[in-house]
């Protein structure tokens, strides 16, 4: 059996450019990836199955559907007619949370796949295959850290800072159908700016010094509290609570805030838990 770990991220910058002619917003991001996870196993079957146990508040036949396309359009694409029993074996990021669930786990099968049936095919050929199937999957062939540019399909790898800890908080907040593009078209001529501190982190991680903590950003700020009902309450909860700075995960809900240590991370975890609120504490990877 084959295991594969399908890691979250979060935008450590996150900047809307402008509008394109496609339709599309042009961005620059700069990701990470984080070590909240799914795991994946992969074993030889006759046919292309996917199996996996009751998740509370997941609809396990949307996630058969949506892990079945990622394998037929790996076939459709090599001409292999190989099967595979591919089987969820923990799902731990929570859906549509601004932590790019769905598209690490598009990724994680496509890699796993490329493993069990032995194609051969490089990282390259897998995140060219990956930007068919949404805008985040290709940063996730290879994770660590990036800046994506275009409407996020366009990765390039960077070095990675220092592991730092940040807690997640996942607010109660229901999904909402097509939340991005309904957040994408909130925003205005006036939200758009230049990239400048997507830039200016691109410099400092190049350079190999520490994370400059103010040069974290995410355009959907400006929108996002509008947004999800409740959420600027959240927000307001967890600065209470004695961090410093909150910030956007991705298009939200989630938010997050760095800590300086696993001891402070937890503490605070556990007074947020105590009012009921889900919370993760994380570190970059």
């Amino acid at each position: 059996m084959l295991t594969v770990h399908a890691y979250a991220k979060i935008n450590l910058t996150l900047e809307v450019l402008g509008k394109r002619n496609d339709g599309y917003h042009e961005i620059a991001s700069v990701l990470q990836t984080i070590d909240l996870a799914d795991v994946l196993s992969f074993e030889p079957s006759d046919e292309l199955k996917f199996a996996c146990r009751d998740f509370d508040g997941v609809r396990s036949d949307l996630l058969e559907e949506s892990i079945l396309k990622v394998a037929g359009l790996l076939r459709g694409e090599t001409g292999c007619n190989s099967g595979a029993l591919i089987r969820m074996e923990h799902l731990d990021i929570p859906r549509a949370a601004g932590l790019g669930s769905s598209s690490t786990d598009s990724a994680a099968v496509l890699k796993g796949l490329n493993e069990l049936w032995a194609l051969g095919l490089s990282l390259d050929d897998l995140t060219r295959l990956a930007a068919n199937l949404g805008s985040d999957t290709p940063f996730f062939i290879r994770g660590g850290t990036a800046l994506a540019e275009g409407r996020g399909e366009k990765i390039t790898p960077l070095p990675s800072p220092d592991p730092v800890w940040l807690l997640l908080l996942n607010p109660p907040v229901l999904p909402f159908s097509d939340k991005t593009a309904k957040m994408y078209g909130m925003l205005t001529p006036s939200h758009f700016d230049d990239g400048n501190s997507t830039r200016n982190l691109v410099v400092t991680l190049l350079q190999g010094t520490s994370l400059n903590f103010n040069l974290l950003c995410n355009t959907f700020e400006n929108v996002a509290f509008g947004f999800f009902p409740g959420l600027d309450e959240y927000r307001h909860g967890f600065l209470n609570a004695g961090v410093e700075r909150v910030h956007l995960a991705g298009a939200g809900p989630t938010l997050f805030s760095l800590v300086p240590n696993k001891a402070q991370g937890e503490a605070l975890a556990n007074l947020l838990g105590n009012d009921g609120l889900q919370t993760f504490l994380v570190r970059t990877c």
